[in-house]
């Protein structure tokens, strides 16, 4: 399946055994940084860190990539929408060439947003992910935030994405055994979604009861008395690791 965003690679890697706070507060600097960032140079040095995170979590590249597949389209609209509708000096095809230029660097951006996120939830299991956020949280339990509920909805959701896309793919696959054809123009695709739309959200409640069973039978109570197994320590790795996103973020934002 091509979704990677919300799905868990394990391995025995540096990024792996990263603290979850310092992997959290990194991507957010990362982001930040592909946020900020205008030129080619500062796209291709966020992106050599990200390839140099990929190697040290000893993720397949191709399973990185393939993360990329399922946004194509929302690439692809956002790159035209911006070249043919930013008023600019004329380029080729119709095109501007103010609009073609901002296209290219907010199709980067996505491209690398997506990334980030994709990196995070591949070298960060579940566990480590609620607890990492719900310590990030921990000063709002001040102003009465529910901080383990909603880093338990968040981490929830985010791995509801794989099991969507993966319950998408296998009613479309049973709908084209029974006759029904996904190609042709626009206005046909659209309609033809509904036989996918329909059984996949039926499925998707499906899966949240069964979820909600599921987490009553092990006497789930929130966040109240909550104990866990191995308690997280910021290391000196984990410094390192956002000491070089800090700086990566910088760099791209005032290259």
């Amino acid at each position: 399946m091509d979704f990677t965003l919300g799905r868990y690679f394990p391995a025995d890697s540096p990024v792996h055994r990263l603290d979850p706070r310092a992997k959290l507060l990194g991507s957010l600097l990362i982001m930040i940084g592909v946020l900020g960032a205008r030129s080619l140079p500062a796209f291709g040095l966020l992106a050599i860190g990200l390839s140099a995170t990929t190697a040290l979590g000893r993720l397949p590249i191709s399973l990185v990539l393939r993360g990329l597949r399922p946004f194509f389209w929302l690439f692809l609209l956002t790159f035209l929408l911006n070249a043919y509708f930013t008023p600019g000096s004329p380029g080729p095809l119709g095109t501007s060439l103010e609009g073609t230029s901002q296209g290219a660097v907010l199709t980067a951006r996505l491209a690398l947003m997506v990334l980030t996120a994709s990196l995070l939830t591949l070298t960060t299991s579940p566990i480590d992910l609620t607890d990492g956020i719900e310590r990030l949280l921990k000063p709002l339990r001040r102003v009465k935030v529910p901080a383990h509920e909603v880093a338990m909805m968040m981490v929830i959701a985010l791995r509801f994405l794989p099991l969507l896309a993966e319950e998408a793919d296998r009613i479309k696959k049973a709908q084209m055994a029974r006759g029904v054809d996904f190609e042709g123009g626009i206005l046909k695709r659209l309609k033809n979604i509904v036989p996918i739309l329909v059984p996949l959200f039926l499925s998707a409640f499906r899966k949240a009861d069964l979820l909600s069973l599921a987490m009553e039978a092990r006497c789930y109570r929130g966040g109240e008395g909550r104990t866990s197994f191995s308690e997280l320590r910021f290391g000196l790795g984990d410094g390192l690791a956002l000491a070089t996103s800090g700086l990566l973020a910088l760099a791209g934002t005032i290259w």
